[in-house]
């Protein structure tokens, strides 16, 4: 199947070229389109000397909801049977991503995301960040009744149909959580495979415990603001 790799990326020129080259040592017949959200640093034009990636240069930052949501449209416009989302910070391991691929090419899922948390392999996230996730699995369960082990990863892949979901809307800010609740909701088939994640390899996370609280406040009201809009079409 044709296959894209989507990297949104944002200040990240010191582990955008290991990451391209490692998913094209993984994965040599894997397309790649680097999203460079409005850098300040060198990210697109180091992805680019690569040679080995598409660059889609944003001239202003859209966040992470907006700069996937580019990398979809790319995939439904050029034809793309299967879709995958991989970090550009180098917490996602591309050696994993056959995992998530077979998944769809066997037709057991509409949509397959990495859970560190399956088999505890790997890189695990601070103890709040971990709290959080598990009051997000538990909102996730709340809203469509199934059990998802890790919310948060954005390490995903998606076939056809899910390309066009996503291409078509996709969350703006922290979207992980919401994008699954709409999957599911939606009708999509959504699995979870063990996957080993590491910490990253350069620069340093935006999201502070001031924004962890922040973000799940907000995905808690998008979430639930998506459920009602949905109950006041019934």
């Amino acid at each position: 199947m044709k296959t894209l790799a989507i990297i949104p990326a944002f200040n990240e020129e010191n582990s955008i070229d290991s990451v391209i080259r490692s998913i094209k040592r993984h994965q040599p017949s894997m397309d790649i389109v680097v999203v460079n959200d409005g850098s300040s640093d060198r990210t697109g034009a180091v992805a680019r000397s690569t040679g080995l990636a598409q660059v889609i240069d944003l001239p202003v930052n859209l966040g992470i909801g907006g700069a996937v949501q580019t990398g979809y449209l790319y995939a439904f416009r050029k034809g793309y049977d299967i879709a995958v989302q991989i970090d550009a910070d180098g917490q996602h391991d591309p050696s994993e991503l056959s995992k998530l691929i077979q998944a769809l090419e066997d037709g057991e899922a509409d949509c397959c995301t990495g859970s560190r948390f399956i088999d505890s392999l790997g890189y695990r996230s601070t103890f709040t960040r971990r709290m959080g996730i598990l009051f997000f699995t538990w909102m996730i369960h709340w809203m469509t009744g199934r059990r998802i082990t890790d919310p948060t990863s954005g390490f995903r892949a998606v076939n056809r149909e899910g390309i066009r979901l996503f291409a078509d809307y996709y969350p703006d800010d922290y979207p992980e959580v919401e994008a699954l609740v709409l999957l599911i909701r939606s009708g999509y088939r959504v699995m979870e495979k063990p996957v080993r994640m590491e910490a990253r390899t350069a620069g340093k996370s935006s999201i502070t415990p001031f924004k962890s609280l922040y973000y799940m406040l907000k995905v808690s009201l998008a979430v639930v603001m998506t459920r009602m809009r949905e109950a006041g079409k019934v």
